[in-house]
């Protein structure tokens, strides 16, 4: 008993809480549900008549609240169990009759709960797509009408809101069942009907779904309902339904001309009437609707849209190629906007559409002088000194015109007018540049495209509702460019695609555009000087750098494409590769191009090819900042040069270390190159890492003589001073020379040289006694080959002796005389081992 109060005041307050927002509806068929169900487990095996009528109730709008929600599905349990309460109802109600008149008042009594019932079932099979089932519910309750005649109504309505959503879904066979069952239900009882106006509107939808289901099967129903429509009650929309129907099948002029003065006395509007005419017009009835069109004015002859019908008519007039009547009607409208009938302002900017429509059908027909005619009405409408945009847009279309048409004046004098109305306008600047690209005026089309640049970055407000996308800037830019090129104005042509290109955001017009860069500041280049060059390879570095910068940002546009950035990269890097080559006489600017070349190459896919290329760019560009810096350059340029190349040498490391897995490099001098521009970078920016690069540079067993001589050299070549590091190099050197299956005496006197030149320097006589002793095992070892070859340079044994005689004059002017003796001695043997200069010094 607690759970059955409980669940009917929470039904209760579900009810009072139906108005306001304080419920959705979902939340009040789900409280619904609970109250219901606890309801119907509280239900005894014979419960009082009070009950199984609430039951009824509850069960009732627990299921319909269901199907208002859209989950039809849920309902039919509680409209069955409602269903078979109904019946527990008239068995209880039968069972307490006294006779034969009590059973009929309770069945009548029963029979409006049971036909509830049944309606809201046809709803719940019907939105779950059950048309026969829906069909049964709904035969039921019309067989119930003779005794329930007051739900007349409410049954053809929900029958021809079946028949909304059916023909909503295109199913037009059961939107035409469930319509002609609305409107058959509607005449059931005319006490009770729905009325004249809804029977109409049934109607007139049963006569839309024949029309759209299949017109030429069911084109005699489709007359019938709308004209049985028309009888239930006249409206506009019947008329303009009927009017379309005979249309479509095919009814004489005759025909139509009846059924359109049926409706004359109709009130109609102005809008309908000319929907009507246009729908004549559009049937290809010139004649039936051009006289109807011309019966409009006088239903409406203190309508200011009056206008309206004129347009109409001009409208059509052109669509059935009648320019020349369409001509004379605007003429008429001319006339009349000057003495006192002027259109609305709604109307005349209509009018101007469809003038400009025709005058752009005619330009692009290329019949320009029509064109013009056109347009020139629609001038006719501004009064002189009037500023407007449209204006301005209207006189830019005029000077293409007469540009086409080579008159140039005339061209001038229009977009002078379209500058006075519109000056700030990217189309302006653009007819300006037209006209200056004709008269081959370069100073005037380039000051234009650097307008039209400016406007481009930042358009003005008006323009936008001007601009065809948001492109519309450098659309422009780019037929600027393309027109520049088709008059050889290559200068302007650059400067038109130098804004295009910072302008673009499609990377494919991008690149395109910046090629066509390339390739016409090339050309350019080319024809100059060299005082004139610098300039313009500047900005070739630019665009590169610009395609560089845009191939990086690229992979964000879905598309461009990998092989797309990868085809541009390519031709981007190649082109940067050789203009390096090319301006092989400018250091600076060939070490940017061979980098810039690098940079593009990482686009490409790690192949061979790349590999090399990308090693050979960076070998190059710190070979080049190498070079600049031995220049005579400040320290601090130095130390910035020297610093660039080591960085471009770690690069290179890291690609050569991958390069050397794809093949054999043997004979590949790479090794070595890195090496000694590392060993020049780091000891002329007296790197406190040279000395572990060298450790490991003396435990290579394959180092050539020669590698090991530059070192020595590099080491002592300003700013670096490294003795020590030079020293043993040279030492090295002379071991492996030492090594030699047969000595190479020219160039084993040359390494002596060099490392007796830094062992024992000129002028110092103070000199340690195991330096002394270092330098004179070099003599040792100078005299030996000398002895066993003819080879060794005559100047070198000169040199050498020489250096021993004064090495021991030194000694003994400190009066070290034995030492003295030992290297004067020293020298006298290299003597024996002169040529032709041997009686000159014996």
């Amino acid at each position: 008993l607690q759970v059955e109060e409980s669940a009917i005041s929470l039904w209760n307050w579900t009810v009072t809480k139906h108005t306001g927002a304080v419920i959705s509806d979902e939340q009040r068929a789900k409280l619904r549900f609970v109250a219901c169900r606890l309801t119907c487990l509280c239900e005894g095996s014979d419960p009082p008549e009070g009950t199984i009528r609430r039951q009824i109730l509850m069960s009732m709008k627990t299921g319909k609240g269901w199907i208002d929600i859209g989950k039809a599905g849920l309902a039919d349990g509680f409209l069955e169990n409602a269903m078979s309460s109904v019946e527990k109802l008239y068995a209880k109600l039968r069972k307490g009759s006294q006779g034969e008149a009590d059973i009929q008042v309770h069945r009548a009594d029963v029979e409006k709960s049971l036909f509830k019932v049944l309606s809201y079932q046809a709803e719940s099979v019907f939105a779950q797509g059950d048309f026969q089932k829906a069909v049964t519910c709904v035969q039921r309750c019309k067989d119930m009408l003779m005794k329930l005649p007051k739900e007349t109504c409410y049954l053809s309505i929900l029958c021809y809101n079946f028949g909304v959503e059916t023909y909503e879904w295109k199913r037009y066979e059961q939107s035409s069942f469930w319509l002609s069952q609305s409107y058959d239900i509607g005449k059931m009882d005319m006490k009770y009907s729905v009325g004249k106006e809804m029977q109409a509107k049934v109607l007139r939808l049963l006569a839309t779904t024949y029309f759209e289901w299949d017109c030429s099967l069911y084109l005699d129903k489709a007359l019938k309902a709308i004209s049985l429509a028309n009888q239930e009650n006249l409206h506009p929309a019947g008329f303009f339904l009927k009017v379309k129907i005979l249309l479509k099948s095919g009814a004489s002029d005759e025909d139509i001309n009846s059924a359109l003065a049926e409706f004359m006395h109709l009130e109609m509007s102005l809008d309908f009437c000319l929907n009507t005419a246009k729908l004549l017009l559009e049937h290809g009835r010139e004649s039936v609707g051009f006289d109807f069109l011309k019966s409009v004015p006088e239903r409406f002859e203190s309508s200011p849209d009056l206008g309206k019908i004129t347009l109409l008519h001009i409208e059509f007039l052109l669509q059935n190629k009648k320019e020349l009547l369409a001509k004379q009607k605007i003429e008429e409208v001319i006339i009349g906007h000057y003495t006192g009938k002027q259109l609305l302002p709604e109307a005349l900017n209509q009018l101007h559409i469809i003038l400009w429509d025709r005058a752009a059908k005619h330009y692009e027909e290329k019949n320009y002088s029509e064109a013009l005619h056109w347009y020139n009405y629609s001038v006719s409408f501004y009064t002189p000194g009037q500023i407007d945009q449209n204006l301005a847009k209207l006189q830019r279309n005029m000077a293409s015109c007469y540009l086409h048409l080579k008159q140039v004046d005339k061209a001038k004098e229009a977009v002078k007018q379209a500058e006075r109305c519109d000056p700030n306008s990217i189309f302006t600047k653009f007819s300006v540049y037209k006209i200056a690209v004709m008269e081959n005026n370069t100073d005037k089309a380039v000051e234009a495209v650097i307008e039209m640049g400016k406007l481009a970055e930042k358009p003005s407000e008006h323009e936008d509702k001007l601009r065809v996308d948001k492109n519309t800037g450098s659309n422009l830019l780019s037929l600027a460019a393309q027109i520049a090129l088709e008059n050889d104005q290559q200068i302007v042509a650059i400067k038109a695609l130098e804004y295009l290109s910072e302008h673009l955001q499609d990377c494919q017009q991008l690149f395109a555009a910046l090629k066509c860069l390339v390739r016409l500041m090339l050309s350019k280049v080319m024809a100059e000087n060299a005082e004139k060059r610098d300039e313009d390879i500047n900005s070739i570095l630019t665009y590169l750098n610009l395609a560089h910068k845009k191939l990086a940002e690229s992979f964000t546009e879905e598309k461009f494409t990998g092989d797309m950035r990868i085809l541009e990269a390519h031709w981007f890097r190649k082109v940067a590769w050789n203009l390096a080559v090319q301006f092989k006489d400018s250091p600076e600017k060939m070490r940017d191009f061979f980098v810039l070349s690098f940079k593009l190459s990482q686009f490409c896919p790690s192949d061979k090819a790349v590999l090399i290329a990308q090693k050979t760019c960076l070998l190059m560009a710190a070979a080049v900042d190498l070079e600049m810096g031995r220049q005579q350059v400040t320290p601090s340029e130095q130390t910035e040069l020297f610093s660039q190349a080591l960085q471009h040498l770690q690069t290179c490391k890291e690609v050569w270390k991958v390069l050397k897995l794809t093949g054999d490099f043997a004979k590949d001098p790479t090794d070595t190159l890195l090496l000694l521009y590392e060993f020049e970078a780091r000891s002329k920016l007296n790197d406190p890492t040279l000395h572990n690069l060298m450790e490991s540079v003396w435990e290579q067993p394959q180092i050539e003589i020669k590698t090991l001589e530059i070192i020595a050299s590099l080491a002592m070549e300003s700013p670096a001073r490294y003795p020590v590091l030079c020293k043993k190099a040279l030492k090295s050197a002379l071991n492996l020379h030492r090594k030699q299956a047969v000595i190479d005496a020219v160039k084993f006197s040359k390494c002596l040289h060099s490392l007796i030149n830094i062992s024992l320097p000129t002028g110092l006589t103070d000199l340690d006694t195991c330096v002394l002793q270092e330098v004179w095992d070099y003599f040792e070892d100078a005299l030996s080959v000398v002895s066993s070859t003819d080879a060794y340079p005559e100047m070198e044994i000169l040199w050498l002796m020489t250096r021993a005689w004064n090495t021991g004059i030194f000694q003994y002017t400190v009066g070290k005389y034995k030492e003295a003796e030992q290297w004067c001695g020293l020298g006298m043997r290299f003597l024996n081992h002169l040529g032709s200069l041997k009686k000159s010094y014996e």
